[in-house]
């Protein structure tokens, strides 16, 4: 299995006690827990997000990961992270390697009631699945819907009927993203792009394009691993040779490395975009995260428009 911690970027544990006060979701209370709420945690906070809107005011949503500006894969849980998990009804995390403290925490504090979906065996992944950002598959978050309905209605069979319907309009506020993939796919098929490591890879899949980027150099990148000499020089010669029409890296991970491509891309009229690990804050929820990065991607082929924060 992948490892899940990286060199880059520690999130230290005041971060971790910021991004567990951040309540996320739709009619969710930022007060407190409310008598008869149901008490739910998201590791990240894409996951935090889609609970709030299947919950809505039936359930306070708190999400672990929520800063855009760390790095996931070095993210540490302090006590009050902990404490918050351990007491949680509803957990969603991401599994495959990427969210383990998740598990860790599970175990020292073991509840027969607490509910937990790991997504990775919602899908039925198995752990040598190479690409852990399952929230950029198009699959994904109605599935983790669906299961969401299945849980809090286990918690409060009278509103079931309103878990529903909330899944029911979730999925109907996809269609826009997949319009937009779709018809990416069809005006620019097979767009060679280049990438740092596969945060959008799934998507980017989705849109049609072709990486050229070899995984193994994505997969050391993520990993915190320093790739070979020959394969940074065949990064490098993607932008010098303008074999690539757009350059998508890890807004959230910035190091030399990465640095010196987009100096490259730059200096060859390669558009960039950034990719999110994590959902930006505020103003987005996830279904305008997702469509924002594919309006991203047009604008960088229409328009040679870059887009590194969104």
């Amino acid at each position: 299995m992948r490892r899940a911690l990286r060199r880059r970027l520690p999130v230290t544990f005041a971060c971790a006690v910021v991004a567990l006060a951040t309540v996320v979701g739709y009619g969710a209370s930022t007060a407190g827990a409310s008598s008869g709420m149901i008490v739910a945690v998201g590791a990240e906070n894409g996951y935090a997000n889609v609970i709030g809107q299947i919950g809505g005011r039936y359930v306070k949503v708190s999400a672990v990961e929520s800063n855009p500006n760390t790095d996931p894969h070095t993210f540490e849980a302090s006590p009050s992270v902990a404490q918050a998990v351990s007491t949680a009804q509803v957990v969603v995390q991401n599994g495959v390697g990427y969210d383990t403290y998740m598990n860790n925490i599970e175990s020292a504090s073991p509840s027969s009631t607490r509910k937990v979906i790991d997504v990775q065996t919602l899908l039925g992944l198995p752990d040598s699945t190479p690409n852990p950002h399952l929230w950029y598959r198009t699959t994904t978050m109605p599935a983790v819907a669906k299961a969401l309905v299945a849980d809090l209605s286990a918690i409060q069979p009278s509103h079931r009927a309103y878990f529903q319907a909330n899944a029911t309009r979730f999925d109907a506020s996809l269609k826009p993203w997949y319009a937009a993939l779709k018809a990416f796919a069809a005006r620019y098929p097979k767009t060679p792009v280049a990438t740092t490591e596969p945060v959008a890879d799934y998507m980017l899949e989705a849109a049609g394009t072709v990486n050229l980027t070899p995984f193994t150099f994505q997969a050391d990148v993520m990993n915190g691993v320093d790739p070979a000499p020959q394969a940074v020089s065949l990064e490098d010669s993607l932008f010098a040779k303008h074999l690539v029409k757009v350059f998508i890296y890890n807004q959230q991970v910035t190091d030399s490395l990465t640095a010196s491509f987009l100096s490259a891309a730059k200096k060859y009229g390669v558009p960039v975009v950034g990719a999110y690990e994590t959902m930006p804050t505020p103003g987005f929820d996830y279904q305008s995260w997702m469509l924002a990065e594919v309006t991203a991607l047009q604008k960088a082929l229409a328009d040679k428009i870059s887009t590194q924060k969104l």
